[in-house]
C-alpha cells in the first residue's frame, strides 16, 4: 500500500476505465476524488454504484461534467441530469435492483460465477438471461461484476491501509473494495497503526492499494 497525493491517484485512472464508487446518495462517496476526476476532464468512464446522487454531489458531479458514458446503478431517480442524458442517448443506463447489484459485486469480489435471484423472473428483466430451476423454483442467473478501480471513502485509515467506516458511510464501500483490480481510498482521518483496533478493521490493508494523502 502507498500513500499518494490526490493528483497522482487520479493519474492512475485513464479515460474509459470501469470504476466502482462507494456511497449512498453521496454519503460515503470520496468527494475529493470526484472533484479531481472532473477537474482533469476524465471521459468515457463506466461507473458502477448504488446511485447517481444528485447534481453537484458525489457521482452527480461526474454526470454533470460528462465524464460517464455508462452507469450501472439501482437508482437514478433523484438525478434529473442522468435522466436527461439517458433520454437524449448521451448516457447508457443499466438499472439493477439494489440487492441484485450488491450481490453481483460480491460475487465478483469473491470469485463466484454469478448469483441466482428470483427478482425479475417473468418480467422484461428476464430477457436475454439464463433461467435456472432449483427445487422447483425459478431463478435468474446474474453475472458477477468487477471493475478496474474501486474508489472508497473511509472514516479512519491507518498507515498500512486498514480501513474503518463510520455509520451509514459504510454502505457499498467494503464490498466494492473486494471487486476491483485497484483500490484507492480516501479517509477523513489517517492514523498510526494500532489506533484502529483489530476488531474494528472493516477493509483489511492487503485489499487497499493506495490511500489519498491529505497534503
Amino acid at each position: 500500500m502507498k500513500t499518494i497525493p490526490l493528483q497522482q491517484a487520479v493519474d492512475l485512472i485513464p479515460d474509459g476505465a470501469t470504476v466502482m464508487i462507494g456511497g449512498f446518495m453521496g454519503v460515503g462517496t470520496p468527494e475529493r476524488l470526484m472533484d479531481e476526476l472532473v477537474r482533469r476532464g476524465r471521459r468515457n468512464l463506466t461507473v458502477i454504484a448504488n446511485d447517481n446522487a444528485v447534481p453537484g454531489v458525489g457521482i452527480g458531479k461526474l454526470i454533470s461534467a460528462g465524464a460517464v458514458k455508462k452507469t450501472i446503478a439501482s437508482h437514478i431517480g433523484l438525478n434529473p441530469e442522468t435522466q436527461k442524458k439517458m433520454l437524449a442517448g448521451e448516457l447508457e443506463v443499466e438499472l439493477v435492483p439494489q440487492g441484485t447489484l450488491i450481490e453481483r459485486i460480491r460475487a465478483g469480489g469473491f470469485g463466484l460465477g454469478g448469483v441466482l435471484t428470483p427478482t425479475g423472473v417473468g418480467t422484461l428483466v428476464e430477457n436475454g438471461k439464463q433461467r435456472v430451476e432449483v427445487e422447483g423454483k425459478a431463478y435468474l442467473l446474474e453475472p458477477p461484476l468487477r471493475a478496474d478501480f474501486a474508489l472508497v471513502q473511509a472514516f479512519f485509515a491507518d498507515y498500512i491501509g486498514n480501513l474503518y467506516y463510520a455509520l451509514t458511510g459504510r454502505n457499498f464501500n467494503p464490498v466494492i473494495a473486494m471487486a476491483a483490480d485497484t483500490v484507492i481510498a480516501e479517509a477523513d482521518n489517517i492514523v498510526p497503526v494500532g489506533v484502529i483496533a483489530p476488531d474494528h478493521v472493516i477493509t483489511p490493508a492487503p485489499v487497499v492499494d493506495y490511500i489519498v494523502s491529505h497534503a
